[in-house]
């Protein structure tokens, strides 16, 4: 078992592979099997039941949007405490996100059921659609809480110092998952609720065995025996530093909303599907970025905890380094084949011209982004929230959407793509600024740490 000690003494580089790979991986897994269990319900259960499930996706997304406003918050609290040497106060924090998942998971069941038809309105079902959305969210939501547990204590055992296993939990359910959906879809028959079942039951599992990793002694962090109970403070202190990731989470819906409609007035459906492209490359281009921050997080956390701002600093910039690093090849990877890529979704001829010379623009200064991220992460890490937030804001949402906006006035269909690399190249001039002065405070502080205490 990894020691959250070595957070402390271990070398960045080998810490930053360790607790970053998994992450990776685990982010690569968790959209695979998404995009399989699309790919099992089109083919067994036909059109309308693949479009039931896509009206579905955001409605989960934004459940899970409460998770990681707990589960994220709770994180970065409870690697500043391990970093203070304070394991009785992560363990407490630990007591209280448990609580919150449970209570979040039981109201997003009971409001999820009682507005059900109309929340799936609202998200575009239409009435040959709804039947199919319905059978399937319901099910769904019935498995709220275990959706909870599962993904948000998962982060917990990363934080600890535990991140293989974080990885396997991830394993587990996208496994699960997937035997699940060949088995009730096209054996057992069960159709559109037969995926949702698998669903769930990949979820139960997961939460299983995140709560088996805490209560059989195995981890770092022992919550066996300790009072169920939340404290104000804590909540509090979770919430607020887990408001960054659920705004950046909830804006991620908007702004797809707004860019869907600016896409569907200035190029028509073929644009559309052009986006739902681009943006599923895109998912896989940044995920390795997002996996590195997610690893990031805890040694940024821990060491800052313990005042150890050279190790800040170091993880900060390799942190940084490999993240743009492993954008960038994915970004000359689309400049050399994009029609073969864009292929890979669709045969027609017109999209795959349209959706490369839109990808070619969207993609323009997409490098960048590995900076920006990797800022968020950081000052979320840090106990930073309201930095973490507006960053997060910037590129999807303060200055995305005026761009989407405005330039298609001018440019139309043109417009809409260039709001993509306009909006990176701002949020990345901004980004760096703050990390510029938040880097020479670290330098001071580390020379403070190093002088003689007075006698």
């Amino acid at each position: 078992m990894v020691k959250s000690n070595q957070l402390a003494t271990d070398s960045i580089p080998k810490l930053l592979l360790k607790f970053s790979l998994p992450a990776i991986v685990a982010l690569i897994v968790n959209a695979l099997y998404n995009i399989v269990d699309s790919i099992f319900v089109g083919q067994g259960v036909g059109d309308l039941g693949l479009a039931g499930v896509t009206i579905c996706f955001p409605i989960v997304t934004t459940f899970i949007a409460f998770i990681m406003l707990v589960g994220m918050g709770a994180t970065a609290l409870i690697s500043i405490r391990l970093g203070e040497q304070k394991q009785e106060e992560a363990e407490t924090i630990v007591i209280n996100a448990l609580i919150l998942f449970i209570v979040m998971g039981i109201s997003l069941t009971v409001l999820g059921l009682i507005f059900l038809e109309e929340i799936l309105l609202l998200f575009g079902a239409t009435p040959t659609v709804l039947p199919y959305a319905t059978k399937y969210l319901r099910i769904i939501l019935i498995g709220s809480v275990f959706l909870a547990i599962g993904t948000g204590m998962n982060n917990f055992i990363r934080a600890e110092g535990n991140p293989k296993t974080a990885m396997v939990t991830m394993f587990i359910g996208a496994i699960t998952n997937i035997i699940l959906d060949y088995v009730f879809i096209f054996i057992f028959k069960w159709g559109i609720e037969g995926a949702a079942f698998a669903t769930i039951l990949s979820y139960v599992l997961t939460s299983t065995w995140v709560l088996y990793h805490f209560y059989s002694g195995r981890s770092t962090l022992k919550i066996r025996g300790k009072k169920l109970q939340l404290e104000s403070i804590i909540v509090t202190q979770i919430i607020r530093l887990g408001i960054p990731t659920f705004i950046i989470q909830v804006t991620s819906s908007i702004q797809q909303l707004i860019l869907n409609r600016s896409l569907a007035r200035y190029g028509g459906d073929l644009a559309l599907a052009a986006i739902g492209v681009i943006m599923s490359i895109t998912t896989f281009l940044i995920m390795p970025a997002m996996g590195i921050g997610q690893g990031a997080q805890p040694i940024l956390g821990f060491n800052k905890g313990a005042k150890e701002y050279g190790r800040v600093k170091e993880t900060l910039g390799l942190s940084i380094l490999a993240a743009t690093s492993v954008i960038f090849l994915g970004f000359i990877v689309s400049k050399i084949w994009p029609l073969q890529l864009i292929g890979l979704f669709n045969k027609n001829p017109d999209l795959i011209e349209l959706g490369a010379h839109g990808m070619n623009i969207f993609f323009k200064l997409i490098p960048l982004v590995g900076v920006q991220m990797l800022g968020a992460s950081y000052f979320q890490a840090v106990g930073k929230p309201n930095h973490a937030t507006l960053l997060g804001l910037l590129r999807q949402i303060i200055i995305f959407i005026p761009l989407l906006i405005v330039l298609p006035h001018f440019w139309g269909l043109e417009g809409v793509w260039w709001s993509a690399p306009l909006s990176d190249l701002g949020a990345f001039l901004l980004t760096g600024t703050w990390l510029l002065f938040e880097v020479r405070q670290l330098k001071q502080l580390e020379i403070l740490s190093q002088e003689p205490q007075g006698l």
